[in-house]
């Protein structure tokens, strides 16, 4: 849809409107930039105006249409200034039955159409009023008695600001009807009858406009999105992702990547001196990347392990191989304090071997950049540790082989596809993530990936005892802390801010180091203070501290969520848990149990608790299982927020249940393949229809 052809179908002829205001602008904000995205923009539920409820009928806590005589309107000022309507209807033994209406924001036209007199029908949630049964801001208009109902369900779509229903049901509607090969199949009739599907122009047509008074079942099934249509929809969805995908796999397959044998020297002095075996899973999954890394073919593969499972060591060593073979690696992590403890472990693993090691962030003074640019161009360096400072401008590494990223899922997908543009199209990926992927997601978004786990953890680890306990019994717990670090243990004390915030009343980390320094233990513990705007030295230099055991507490933000190891840290206190999502808490916990200490993770909550939040901290509380933790975490937040992807502007499963759906999923992979083999042209339409130009995003 050009923007000349949507803003005439809204205007036709008016003022001409401001840049960002037009009707194709809204309707891109909804993602919709073709006549073929208004196809597929389906509605989110339907609203049922055929039947009419008597008032005398209207019951609190139903959502319905009703009818009945304005017999009273005026404007309030208490609490706020709202215009109040109320209708009144006489019933069949004479009596008055009443409903009333009330706006908070309201137009002259509104108050107009409401006079006294006026019959006005209206929709809407009907909750409990000053005065009886009443509805904010109910959906109206002004109707003769006895004026027809609708004779179907009305689709409620997705919108934006500026764009009412009716607009955008008139705007879908011409579309449907302009061209009807926009219903046109896309899959092979061989494809939908084998699988018992609706045909793709019936399912879409039913969507749309469901037919006349539908039974109490249907309209069920509709609502729950299990009806035949939506399974045609979501099964659409599922193949063109898992097309994309696949897409993205067959043309990796076809660049070149430079093959790194190795010698093993450097990897077998690595071994000898990090103190530990590994496990049999650390074995396992060195070899799987060994032998990619051995193939012409760039690798991309996603190395996922529970806190602790020992994920560096294994990227250290892929590292090595790749340095063995005369090639450069970057190893990439999400966060500065992250990406700098990564850097001194490895610096203190490779320390003494032929091997120069180059840091990089944005936070570095502009001469030692420089200094560490020029090292890298020239070869001179060839390992890289740093922020996504790696990959901006004016970074060069002429022998890249290998490319490392560490909590891969906390990049945005824009700043995936950005690395992917950075010459990494030709060296091998190794991606890295401690929040393991449910199996739904790994067929679905990560399909075109090859993926490693270590499922056991390293021996010597101390299972962490985790409390929740209510802030109410605060004291009990400074209490013990301070016990605790007289005996000679180590603290993390986290929080979710770190100044005062208006509109959140939480503990922060100054707040608390301030009350825990002077008030709560003084003179019995040292307590340092760890956030994210702190220079990077005084970073480097508190955690050195807290790592020789010079500080007792370390009150600290998220930023210690992953990375740090401090194996004398046996109590983690987390201040209002409430607000923190599964993977964090979990991430959390993960950072004590590290040595041979009995280990604690203290949740405090504030009350009242929301459903989620309970919800959250039961999982918590109850599992220990990275894998089960982050299925949980998926059915509480959905994919786009677990993937970190719904503030990229991702265009995520929009119909599809990745919980419900599970066997949907596996047939939509299965027909993706049988439409490469034996329908390519229909591969392309079907792509051509669900993504656009928008495949890159899918696969990112």
């Amino acid at each position: 849809m050009t923007e000349a052809q949507a803003s005439s179908a809204a205007a036709r002829g008016g003022a001409p409107r401001k840049a960002g205001d037009t009707l194709a602008d809204k309707l891109a904000r909804l993602g919709v930039a073709r006549d073929e995205d208004l196809v597929l923009h389906l509605p989110l539920r339907y609203e049922d105006h055929t039947r009419l409820v008597p008032l005398a009928q209207v019951k609190v806590g139903e959502t319905l249409q009703t009818e009945g005589t304005v017999v009273d309107v005026d404007i309030a000022y208490r609490p706020r200034r709202q215009l109040v309507c109320r209708i009144e209807e006489v019933d069949e033994r004479g009596g008055r039955a009443g409903l009333t209406l009330r706006f908070f924001s309201f137009y002259p036209n509104q108050q107009k159409a409401l006079e006294q007199g006026a019959r006005v029908r209206v929709y809407g949630d009907v909750r409990e009023g000053y005065f009886g049964p009443e509805i904010v801001h109910p959906q109206f208009r002004v109707v003769h008695e006895g004026a027809p109902l609708e004779d179907r369900l009305t689709p409620v779509y997705p919108t934006t600001a500026g764009l009412g229903q009716e607009t955008l049901r008139k705007v879908i509607a011409r579309s449907l009807a302009a061209d009807p090969g926009r219903l046109a199949e896309t899959l092979p009739d061989e494809v939908v009858r084998r699988r018992a599907l609706w045909k793709f122009g019936d399912a879409v047509t039913f969507l749309h406009t469901p037919p006349p008074r539908l039974a109490a079942l249907t309209q069920k099934a509709l609502d729950a999105r299990t009806h035949p249509a939506w399974t045609r929809l979501k099964f659409d969805e599922l193949v063109a992702q898992q097309l994309s995908l696949k897409a993205h796999r067959a043309a990796r397959a076809k660049r070149n990547a430079p093959v790194l044998t190795g010698t093993g020297v450097l990897q077998k002095q690595l071994l000898a001196r990090v103190g530990f075996e590994l496990t049999r899973a650390q074995q396992k999954v060195t070899r799987e990347i060994a032998h990619d890394l051995k193939r012409s073919m760039p690798m991309q593969r996603l190395l996922q392990g529970d806190v602790g499972s020992g994920k560096t060591v294994v990227a250290a060593l892929a590292a090595l191989q790749a340095i063995e073979s005369g090639r450069q690696v970057a190893f990439m992590a999400p966060t500065e304090l992250l990406a700098e403890q990564h850097y001194r472990k490895l610096a203190s693993w490779l320390d003494g071997l032929p091997v120069e090691i180059a840091w990089l962030s944005g936070s570095l003074p502009a001469k030692e950049r420089k200094r560490a640019r020029e090292r890298l161009a020239s070869g001179e360096a060839q390992f890289a540790v740093g922020t996504h400072a790696l990959f901006q401008e004016g970074v060069e590494m002429p022998r890249l082989g290998l490319a490392i990223v560490d909590e891969q899922h906390r990049f945005g997908v824009a700043q995936r596809l950005a690395l992917r543009g950075k010459g990494l199209a030709e060296a091998h990926q190794l991606m890295m993530s401690a929040t393991p992927i449910p199996r739904t997601l790994a067929m679905t978004f990560y399909a075109d990936l090859d993926v490693s786990v270590l499922d056991e953890l390293p021996p010597g680890r101390t299972p962490v005892v985790t409390r929740i306990v209510n802030q109410k019994r605060r004291a009990e717990i400074v209490d013990h802390v301070g016990k605790r670090c007289e005996a000679g243990a180590q603290v993390y004390w986290v929080c979710p801010l770190i100044e005062e915030s208006e509109k959140l009343e939480l503990q922060t980390a100054v707040a608390l180091h301030a009350e825990l320094t002077a008030a709560a233990l003084p003179g019995r513990v040292v307590v340092g203070l760890l956030h994210g705007r702190m220079k990077p030295a005084e970073k480097a230099a508190v955690m050195d501290a807290f790592v020789r055991g010079e500080i007792g507490v370390l009150v600290a933000t998220t930023v210690i969520e992953v990375g740090v190891d401090v194996p004398n840290a046996s109590i983690m206190v987390i201040e209002h848990a409430e607000r923190f999502g599964l993977a964090q808490l979990h991430q959390l916990r993960g950072r004590v149990g590290r040595g041979a200490a009995e280990s604690q993770c203290i949740l405090l909550f504030e009350e009242p608790l929301s459903e989620t939040a309970k919800a959250r901290l039961k999982v918590i509380y109850e599992s220990t299982d990275g894998f089960e933790i982050a299925r949980q975490d998926l059915a509480i937040r959905g994919p786009g927020e677990f993937l970190g992807a719904r503030q990229s502007g991702v265009p995520m499963l929009r119909f599809a249940d990745l919980e419900r759906d599970t066997a949907l999923i596996e047939q939509a992979r299965d027909a993706a393949d049988e439409l490469i083999a034996k329908f390519p042209d229909a591969a392309q339409a079907h792509l051509a229809r669900w993504l656009g130009g928008r495949a890159e995003f899918i696969r990112a």
